[in-house]
């Protein structure tokens, strides 16, 4: 690992950080989300980019969301705050997120492209935003813009 991402490089600082202040919650959370980055490595069998690092900070944040539903479901919210707790935790990590607008402006000019369906719109939309927007959220507002035509 020579050439670690500077985000990849952020979370393995946060981590020694937790460790000095005997955060035990932070820890594991950290070292888990430092797990997952370096078997994406060693699957990658190169180092990472912060874009491979907010990748896998998406899917943790995703996991932790379907963890909390189900516990909410299950009537188990002492859990389900944890979880919501790690995934606000992990998302300081994402870049900007994008705002609404900005997402329908790029969804109206794909249409305006020629896009027609759901499939052709995401496809054109979702390389503009990759790390910055969520594919549900794109999907979401293509939905709404198919709709209104």
């Amino acid at each position: 690992m020579a050439d670690v991402s500077p985000l990849f490089a952020r979370i393995q600082e946060d981590l020694t950080a937790a460790r000095r202040a005997q955060d035990k919650d932070t820890l594991l959370l950290l070292g888990t989300v430092l797990a997952d980055l370096r078997n994406r490595e060693l699957d990658a069998s190169a180092p990472l980019t912060d874009d491979d690092v907010v990748d896998v900070v998406r899917k943790g944040i995703k996991r932790r969301k379907e963890s909390q539903q189900m516990f909410v479901t299950g009537g188990r919210e002492e859990l389900a705050a944890r979880e919501a707790s790690e995934a606000a935790h992990l998302e300081k990590y994402l870049p900007p997120a994008v705002s609404d607008d900005e997402l329908r402006s790029a969804v109206q000019a794909a249409i305006a492209a020629g896009a027609g369906n759901i499939g052709a719109i995401m496809g054109r939309v979702m390389p503009q935003f990759k790390g910055r927007a969520d594919g549900s959220q794109i999907s979401a507002i293509a939905k709404e813009a198919l709709a209104a035509r």
